[in-house]
C-alpha cells in the first residue's frame, strides 16, 4: 500500500446506478492493486446500489444528495494527499494513476482529462473537441472530465461550493487562482445516454443556456431543475 502523501483517492458520488455501479468499480481494480482508494458515496438511492458497491469499493458512505455534497463528504474520509472526482459512467484510462502523478510532479495543482463522449451519434465527437478545446483555453474544468486535485489545495480553494448545479466550474475559477490546470490529453470515456436520450442538438442548446444563465448569476437550484435534476427531500 502506497503511503498517505502518494495515494490517488478517487471519490464517486452516486445515486440510483444499481445496474452499473459494480462495473464501473471493476474496472477501478487495477487502479486499486497499485495504491488508489475509492470511496463511493451515495446520495440516498432508492435502489441496490450501494449494495453492489461495498464488495468493489473501499468505502460507501452516504451524504446529503448533489454532487457538492457528496464529493465534499467523500473529500473529507479520503486518506490519500491526491483527489479525484469521476462520475459513475466516465471510465479513466489505464494508466490514469500514472499520469496524474507525473503531472503533480511537474508542479501543478490541480488538472483534468480530456474527454470522450461515448455513442452513435457524429456530433458527439464535435461536442467533446469542442469540450476540450474550451477547457484548454478558458482553464475551467467540467465533471465529465475527472478533475484531479491536491488535497491542500482543494481545502484551500473550499471544496466544491454547496449548490446543485455548476459546481465543477465554480470550483475550476477557485482553483485557477492557485495555477493553470494541466490538461491532460489522455481521454476519458463519458457516457452519451443522457445526449442521445434528449437528443443530441437539443442539449447542446440546453447547456449552452444554463452555463450562459449561470455565469449572468441565475440560481444553480432553478437550473438544476432546468437541466432535470430530481430535488432533494428536505
Amino acid at each position: 500500500m502506497l503511503a498517505a502523501a502518494e495515494m490517488l483517492s478517487i471519490v464517486i458520488p452516486v445515486l440510483d446506478e444499481a445496474a452499473t455501479i459494480a462495473q464501473a468499480l471493476q474496472r477501478l481494480a487495477p487502479l486499486r492493486e497499485r495504491g488508489a482508494e475509492v470511496i463511493v458515496v451515495d446520495g440516498g438511492s432508492s435502489d441496490a446500489t450501494a449494495a453492489h458497491a461495498r464488495p468493489l469499493a473501499d468505502r460507501v458512505e452516504r451524504a446529503p444528495r448533489g454532487r457538492a455534497s457528496q464529493m465534499n463528504a467523500g473529500a473529507a474520509l479520503a486518506r490519500g494527499d491526491t483527489l479525484m472526482f469521476l462520475h459513475a459512467d466516465t471510465v479513466l484510462p489505464d494508466d490514469a494513476d500514472r499520469l496524474i502523478a507525473a503531472a503533480l510532479a511537474g508542479g501543478a495543482r490541480w488538472g483534468r482529462f480530456d474527454v470522450r463522449i461515448e455513442g452513435t451519434h457524429p456530433m458527439l465527437a464535435v461536442v467533446a473537441w469542442s469540450m476540450n478545446l474550451r477547457s484548454r483555453l478558458s482553464g475551467i474544468a467540467t465533471g465529465d472530465q475527472a478533475m484531479f486535485v491536491c488535497r491542500e489545495t482543494f481545502a484551500a480553494a473550499g471544496g466544491f461550493p454547496d449548490i446543485a448545479l455548476m459546481e465543477d466550474i465554480a470550483l475550476s475559477r477557485a482553483l485557477k487562482q492557485r495555477g493553470r490546470p494541466a490538461c491532460l490529453r489522455a481521454r476519458v470515456t463519458t457516457s452519451g445516454r443522457r445526449w442521445q436520450k434528449h437528443g443530441v442538438l437539443r442539449t447542446i442548446a440546453l447547456m449552452w443556456r444554463l452555463r450562459l444563465a449561470y455565469f449572468l448569476g441565475a440560481d444553480p437550484s432553478d437550473l438544476a431543475v432546468r437541466y432535470g435534476y430530481r430535488p432533494a427531500r428536505r
